[in-house]
């Protein structure tokens, strides 16, 4: 077995010695093992969201209001039976012609005549009633209040007869003026309800032509009556008809909730139907401000509700502020409600950010019209 010489040894000791002291004093130079290193701020990525902004903007628009409907007349009458039945006899057709006072159709006046015969036999009744009575109350035989009753009894009987020899009357339709049977709504043999229309009659030599059409409450409360308007007809394409609002409904459709406004139309030597379809172009006058801001800035849009984003003071935080889009004009978004013009929305860069995030404000990629 080989014995390790001591004394060849010893140097190479020394010199591990003097090493192991060298790194320990350069050690001692740096920085301390248990403190951690210093970030370089320098070299950090900037997480701050690039956005364009743009200035809200005012613009004053004086806005129509847009509207369509049918084209009707105030000559226009819808004629029907006082009282139902079954139609005997229907006397006119379609475009005939007829006269004030002209019969146009009856109903069968079997059981009419009957409540005639039945209340004029009432009524006799009545009458001798209260005339034996009378005999009665002259001999003290009969009371005051029998002869009050009596005649209460005459009297009621009386008025029944009046209204059965009345509704006799109106049994028939007769035309009311002079005009042209535009259109018939039922036949003989149908049966018919009190005031249910049977024939349309249209008075001749009449121009008041006048379009009903249905607008909103705030449109209805922007209109005046002899606003002027513009009235189009697909039956006459590229004439423009002079109109005149006339009237205002007081009270919305309770159907619709929509307020019914005519327009007077001008023929302008052109001829007219009733049934027409017309769109209404009314301009009120009544010009309002809106703020503008660019499309691209709406996100989140549902019908007229949507969000901007408005950069903060600091220019690197932004705020959600919820708007309501009135109308688009171009590529412009007009808002019901006014923004302070001092503001900035962001733009381009908007669909990808949250209140909590930084953005980081450039230049704007485009301006905005500047109000009228």
């Amino acid at each position: 077995m080989n014995k390790i010489n001591i004394k060849t040894l010893a140097p190479v000791s020394v010199i591990a010695l003097a090493l192991s002291g060298l790194f320990y004093l350069l050690g001692g130079c740096g920085p301390s093992s248990a403190e951690p290193a210093k970030p370089n701020v320098e070299n950090q990525p900037d997480e701050r969201i690039p956005v364009y902004t743009t200035q809200v903007q005012t613009k004053t628009v004086d806005l129509p209001v847009h509207a369509s409907g049918i084209l009707t007349s105030t000559a226009e009458q819808r004629l029907s039976f006082k009282v139902g039945g079954i139609i005997r006899k229907v006397y006119v057709d379609e475009g005939d012609v007829v006269r004030a006072g002209q019969l146009l159709a009856e109903l069968d006046k079997t059981e009419i005549d009957a409540q005639v015969n039945q209340a004029t036999q009432a009524l006799l009744k009545a009458e001798r009633d209260l005339a034996r009575v009378e005999g009665l109350y002259r001999d003290s035989s009969a009371t005051l209040e029998l002869l009050e009753n009596a005649t209460t009894a005459r009297d009621v009987a009386r008025e029944t007869a009046r209204i059965a020899t009345f509704n006799q009357q109106y049994a028939e339709i007769r035309a009311t003026r002079s005009g042209k049977i535009i259109r018939k709504l039922m036949n003989e043999g149908e049966i018919t309800g009190p005031g249910t229309p049977v024939f349309v009659l249209f008075e001749t030599n009449v121009d008041d032509w006048v379009v009903k059409v249905s607008v909103s409450d705030r449109d209805w409360a922007r209109l005046r009556t002899g606003m002027p308007a513009q009235v189009a007809m697909d039956a006459y394409p590229g004439v423009s008809f002079r109109g005149r609002v006339t009237d205002l409904a007081p009270a919305a459709d309770p159907a619709n909730g929509l307020y019914q406004v005519e327009i007077k139309v001008t023929p302008q030597g052109q001829r007219f139907a009733p049934g027409l379809f017309a769109t209404v172009q009314i301009q009120p006058g009544k010009a309002r401000d809106y703020a503008a801001v660019p499309i691209e800035s709406i996100i989140e849009g549902d019908g007229q509700e949507a969000y901007v984003f408005i950069l903060e003071p600091d220019d690197e935080s932004v705020r959600k502020q919820p708007v309501r889009v009135a109308f688009l004009d171009g590529d412009m978004a007009m808002l019901a409600e006014t923004l302070d013009t001092s503001v900035e929305v962001i733009t381009s860069g908007a669909p990808y950010l949250t209140e909590k995030k930084k953005v980081k404000k450039t230049a704007s990629k485009r301006s905005v019209t500047t109000a009228e």
